[in-house]
């Protein structure tokens, strides 16, 4: 007789929940390296260093590297969360579910701020032929950037953080009930 607690499986369940703790972790990590070393380097950069640096970090983030951890966070969290409610592994769900909360969290603030003051900075165009280097860089508002990239590694870690609990309760999933 098959035990009548048994829940639905899904081959996909654990390798969306690893991959959504992946690519949390990585971007909480690239919010965090921007706090802790590549704004606090440029903060003491003179302004052409910054502008052209800046742009060229604009630039690079335009790559499929990143893409698969800023695009990838949220579709494979998204998934792992449906996933997870469908088998009703709730536990793990709503972990997963706040994980994604989170992230969607960092996305606004990077979608509505860092991403407009970021392309507010390009479009002063090749800093070797920008007149008032100060005038762009204060037009960036580092401080706003800064502000905002501290809600997004904060909003990150604690989704990691979330995914590394819901792994947790996942795993206890996995092992079979003493009969």
């Amino acid at each position: 007789m098959p035990n009548a607690t048994a829940r639905p499986r899904s081959k996909a369940a654990t390798p969306l929940l690893w991959l959504s703790t992946l690519t949390m972790g990585l971007m909480a990590g690239f919010f965090w390296a921007f706090s802790v070393l590549v704004m606090p380097s440029l903060k003491n950069a003179d302004d052409r260093t910054f502008v052209a640096g800046f742009q060229e970090i604009n630039r690079g983030v335009k790559s499929g590297g990143f893409a698969f951890g800023f695009f990838g966070a949220f579709i494979f969290t998204g998934a792992a969360a449906i996933v997870h409610q469908r088998m009703g592994r709730r536990a793990a769900a709503r972990w997963i579910f706040a994980a994604l909360l989170l992230y969607i969290v960092a996305l606004a603030v990077t979608i509505g701020g860092n991403i407009p003051l970021n392309n507010k900075l390009d479009q002063f165009g090749d800093p070797a032929k920008i007149a008032d280097l100060a005038g762009a860089r204060a037009a960036f508002n580092e401080p706003a950037w800064n502000s905002m990239n501290a809600v997004r590694t904060v909003a990150t870690t604690l989704g990691l953080l979330a995914l590394g609990a819901a792994l947790v309760d996942h795993g206890r999933a996995q092992i079979p009930a003493a009969e």
